[in-house]
């Protein structure tokens, strides 16, 4: 059986799939790595439960910001309707990360913050901006189920760029990613739902990185959403996508299609865990 990379298989798809259902290598090698600096909108990928990742990733954001990088960060993590409860916790203990997880952070969002806990002790450390950027779980299953309209007013649609159709390439590009990201078992009559409800979330993370204005930004997400064929940068501005850096931290083997995707891939040693098409199949079991 094909495993997929589990940056699709994750807490905010099982929780969608039930409503769904029942409605129808080697060590990381930094490459050359083009400077993080100004402008830039970096995107960070990930695969989410692999330590080695976030560990390159950090060393990474942390050389930029020990070098004089001041960047907004924004972070797939945290849902956009929490960033009052990120602010409160700042002014509340400024150098308390933990704090800024304890309040913004849903009871079950299925994270590991001790993962994304040093990130946050960065932004904290440095006074840098911390941005929610993720479209809420709730909203997310909104989309899914009933569109675009039922979360986003005409005025919002037209902002994040949703009211224009989808180009059918990128439309199937992401189907194939969806029906990938779940070994194959989704039924195909769902996938046209599950893509819309991730370009919803990929076009809220632009918009989040849009309103750092002229200041650069990082963005802390899953490789899917980092790639610039379908993922956030797809979403911006012709004018801002020339300040993206789209960087994947992938599990070695890459495989050359997929690497395509991003500006530069830092391959990582695969995490040992269990096979993610076993539980799947479990949870989409009749």
């Amino acid at each position: 059986m094909t495993r997929p990379p589990p940056n699709f298989i994750n807490a905010a798809c099982a929780c969608l799939l039930g409503a769904l259902l029942a409605s129808v290598g080697a060590c990381a090698t930094e490459p050359q790595m083009p400077p993080l600096r100004g402008t830039t909108f970096a995107l960070l990928g990930e695969v989410h439960d692999n330590p080695a990742g976030h560990r390159e990733r950090l060393a990474l954001l942390t050389r930029a910001v020990d070098a004089g990088w001041r960047p907004v960060i924004a972070m797939e993590q945290f849902d956009t309707d929490r960033q009052a409860d990120i602010d409160r916790a700042r002014r509340e203990a400024p150098r308390d990360a933990q704090h800024v997880i304890d309040l913004a952070a849903p009871a079950r969002s299925g994270w590991d913050w001790s993962l994304y806990l040093p990130v946050i002790e960065l932004a904290l450390r440095y006074g840098l901006p911390l941005r929610a950027a993720n479209l809420s779980g709730a909203d997310t299953g909104k989309v899914v189920r009933g569109g675009y309209a039922s979360v986003f007013d005409a005025a919002q649609l037209a902002a994040l760029g949703l009211a224009q159709p989808i180009e059918p390439s990128t439309q199937a590009a992401q189907e194939r990613e969806i029906d990938a990201g779940h070994c194959g078992m989704l039924p195909a009559p769902l996938w046209p739902a599950m893509a819309r409800a991730q370009f919803a979330r990929d076009a809220v993370m632009a918009q989040v990185l849009r309103e750092a204005g002229a200041s650069g930004a990082v963005l802390i997400a899953g490789n899917g959403h980092v790639r610039r064929d379908i993922g956030v940068a797809r979403w911006l501005a012709p004018a801002e996508q020339v300040r993206v850096v789209a960087i994947g931290f992938v599990e070695a083997p890459v495989a050359a299609d997929f690497a395509a995707a991003f500006d530069r891939v830092v391959p990582v040693p695969a995490a040992a865990r269990a096979d993610p098409c076993e539980a799947f199949a479990k949870r989409v079991a009749p």
